[in-house]
């Protein structure tokens, strides 16, 4: 019987491990809005999730503290006229919230320390340029002020909040169809786009070109979201021609063939990815599904390995994920994500396991595999006996 060569990795054991009940935000009424996104935004100081309201659009945002059960007379941010279809905490100062609706507006918030104690109704700005619904909203993550927001117009704007002028506009003649997802690359010099023509676009938006383009990174008919990883690669999530849930990753460079394509299942919901560029570990959420799944991409084939996968009984309405300086790493934390229920809010934590942990998991295989080892040698042995006869 040949031994089977584990690949070593420091992350192969990570587990989710979800809050007790005091630690999380409950009796809050989440959004029924039909739409793909993750309907949570946080920071190391709040919490923003959008929220049932009647005659406009709202979305609620709470302190990081403030668990437990949530008065239902809680004051929102409410300014819009219409539903409330993304929101985004801007990278450079944990007050400012930007949010898009379906009234086809952007608008940007200021809440104050400690959290709203009033209905906020007024925005520091608003943005608008817009002619259908905005979906989108995403900041640049390394210049200050700068926000990019897509609507149903297949119309991407990127904006200077200090003077609320629009300073790139991407037209139809760019994307012909919706606009499922945008991502800034880490430095912000590109951007990646996946739309309902069934092509995944890199685009330079100081010039306002398509840098590459992919025509049908997956084969099925549903949303595909596209995110830039490590090393100038980007990471889909789509669905193949049978409807079957697929993963893959494709060099910005050398966009004919996936480096790596792996199907997953055959669930309807959406696959949000996540990304960690100090792991190198992307976090796959599906809307409606129960589970987190992880992978690790490394340099060497086969680019994309499965870790583990964190599952629950109850299922995901939408999730927030939350910066790498909020996190405890004194408790090992690489990531935590916020999993909205119907009336819950509830954080996962992804947890690394301490080496004498891992150790004994480690000792705990060996000792099953040379158990196994045993079994099969029994086994042949008893075939030889029974041919013997």
């Amino acid at each position: 019987m040949s031994r089977q060569v584990v690949r070593s990795s420091k992350f192969r054991h990570v587990f989710g491990q979800p809050a007790k009940a005091d630690q999380c935000y409950e009796d809050v009424r989440v959004s029924q809005t039909t739409w793909d996104s993750g309907f949570c935004a946080v920071n190391p100081k709040f919490v923003a999730l959008i929220c049932e309201a009647s005659g406009g659009g709202a979305f609620l945002v709470l302190p990081l503290g403030k668990t437990g059960r949530v008065d239902k007379n809680v004051p929102t941010v409410c300014g819009h006229t219409a539903p409330v279809l993304d929101i985004a905490w801007c990278p450079h100062n944990d007050n400012v919230i930007a949010s898009g609706s379906e009234d086809c507006t952007v608008m940007v918030w200021e809440i104050p320390d400690g959290g709203l104690t009033l209905p906020l109704r007024e925005p520091v700005v608003t943005l608008e340029g817009h002619t259908k619904r905005v979906g989108i909203v995403t900041w640049h993550p390394t210049a200050q002020n700068i926000l990019l927001s897509a609507g149903c117009d297949n119309v991407i704007l990127v904006w200077d909040v200090g003077t609320g002028a629009a300073v790139l506009t991407l037209g139809p003649d760019v994307h012909p169809d919706t606009i499922y997802s945008v991502d800034w690359s880490r430095d912000g010099a590109l951007i990646c786009t996946s739309c309902r023509d069934k092509r995944v676009r890199i685009i330079e938006p100081r010039k306002g070109t398509v840098a590459a383009e992919k025509d049908r990174p997956h084969e099925g008919t549903r949303p595909v979201h596209a995110v830039f990883v490590s090393e100038g690669k980007i990471l889909t999530t789509g669905f193949s021609r049978m409807s079957e849930r697929q993963v893959a990753l494709w060099d910005t460079k050398h966009l004919e063939e996936p480096l790596s394509l792996q199907e997953l299942d055959t669930s309807s919901g959406v696959l949000l990815p996540f990304f960690d560029p100090d792991t190198n570990i992307v976090y796959l959420c599906g809307k409606g599904d129960s589970s987190i799944r992880y992978f690790e991409i490394t340099s060497e084939a086969p680019f994309l390995h499965y870790l583990s996968m964190f599952s629950s009984k109850e299922s995901q309405r939408g999730m927030g994920y939350m910066p790498k300086r909020g996190l405890e790493v004194n408790k090992c934390e690489i990531a935590r994500f916020y999993k909205l229920h119907e009336r819950k809010c509830e954080p996962i934590a992804m947890t690394v396991p301490r080496k004498d942990a891992v150790s004994r998991l480690e000792e705990e295989i060996r000792k099953l595999q040379t158990t196994v080892q045993e079994l099969q040698k029994r086994l042949d042995r008893l075939e030889e006996t029974v041919q013997a006869k």
